[in-house]
């Protein structure tokens, strides 16, 4: 008989996993919090800090950089959907053997700007030579690729923000996928790049279906066409790896309300009781659960799915948690040592909430150092990424 699984179980358990039904303790160490989430958006690298800093009792920015750039515990890359994320470094054989496995879709560019399989190939091998020991911004980075691979790798060809990009600058994704890349501290206000520690990638077969069970672990149940979406792979791969997982009994079906037939990793049905998840939280832009948790229409119910999606996109507007689903939207602003929150519920609070949602500010206030917190209940009327 196929266990069924509610929505409130899941999410129940997605949010205690994610550290945001308990907040981690102090002594939790950022990378701790990032391997829990599989991966900090990092794109807006004070986003990224948010997103760890809300899930502990005492993390804070500072934390979150001493452990980028002075411990070396987390590494800035490439992760899922080729975007920018914070890894765990011990992480890197997993997510480099298992990103660099996943079949790459049809090139977006023209015919006549795009690459080849051995040129890619090619550039990966340039970038990761070129940034051994060093770090070098994207300038520099470019001459020493083009002087290891040919010209036709620096031709201005590929359209980007009113400019055109070299060629080259298409595979940088990739690089950081495979370890060939990461993000070195900023030269002023440049970026820059270095190579990751060499390691050993795991075998890719075996690295996939790990990144599977770690991401059923944190998110499931889920479904082969959710883990695609989330990785942004093809969806037909997706669905062949689950079948081979299951036909191994590495995952096991359940029944998953709303969504029919979803899995988990196998043994793992320990579900809270039928009971939702109390309590108010803030999360920033491209948070990793309003991303990865599905079915989103049951994470963004109601007018969140118009107010807090842009087109059913998550990630484009901080969002307000209460009782585990989303139930408005946020913006902060920073004036010097002051942090000012606003935040448009989308329903009545009551007065607990009330209370609860001004700990949260104050916990914002103090993730990103700031003297002095305020939060104002109101409008948000600035834009998606504002």
């Amino acid at each position: 008989m196929t266990t069924s699984i509610t929505w409130d179980q899941a999410n129940a358990r997605r949010l205690d996993r994610q550290f945001l039904a308990t907040s981690a303790p102090e002594g939790v160490p950022a990378a701790e919090v990032v391997a829990a989430m599989l991966g900090a958006h990092a794109q807006v690298m004070s986003a990224a800090e948010l997103s760890v800093g809300v899930r502990g009792d005492t993390l804070t920015r500072a934390d979150v950089r001493k452990a980028l750039w002075e411990d070396r515990t987390l590494v800035k890359t490439h992760g899922p959907r080729g975007t920018v994320h914070l890894l765990p470094a011990d992480e890197l054989p997993l997510w480099c053997a298992a990103l660099s496995a996943v079949p790459s879709g049809t090139s977006g560019q023209a015919a006549d700007v795009r690459v080849t399989e051995r040129q890619a190939d090619e550039i990966v091998a340039a970038i990761a030579d070129a940034l051994d020991g060093v770090h070098l911004t994207i300038d520099e980075l470019s001459e020493e690729v083009v002087a290891r691979t040919g010209p036709w790798a620096g031709d201005l060809v590929m359209p980007a923000f009113q400019t055109l990009w070299p060629r080259w600058r298409q595979v940088l994704h990739r690089a950081g996928q495979s370890g060939a890349l990461c993000f070195g501290p900023n030269r002023g206000r440049k970026v820059t790049y270095t190579r990751p520690p060499l390691f050993d990638p795991l075998p890719p077969e075996e690295a996939v279906r790990e990144l599977v069970r770690r991401y059923l672990h944190a998110y499931g149940p889920s479904t082969p066409a959710w883990f695609a979406k989330w990785l942004a792979a093809p969806g037909g791969w997706a669905a062949k790896l689950f079948g081979r997982m299951a036909e191994a009994g590495e995952i096991e079906k359940v029944g998953f309300e709303g969504a029919g037939d979803a899995w988990v990793a196998a043994g793992d049905l320990a579900f809270p009781a039928d009971r939702r998840v109390r309590g108010v939280r803030l999360l920033p832009y491209f948070d990793a659960y309003g991303i990865a948790a599905q079915p989103r229409e049951r994470l963004f119910p109601g007018d969140a799915y118009r107010r807090a999606l842009a087109g059913g996109q998550a990630g484009n507007y901080p969002v307000l948690l209460v009782d585990g689903v989303v139930a408005g939207v946020w913006h902060q602003r920073r004036q010097g040592r002051r942090t000012t929150v606003t935040v448009e519920p989308l329903g009545r609070l009551t007065a607990r909430q009330e209370r609860e949602l001004g700990e949260r500010v104050e916990r914002v206030g103090a993730v990103l150092e700031a003297e002095r917190s305020e939060l104002v209940v109101g409008a948000v009327t600035t834009g998606a990424h504002a």
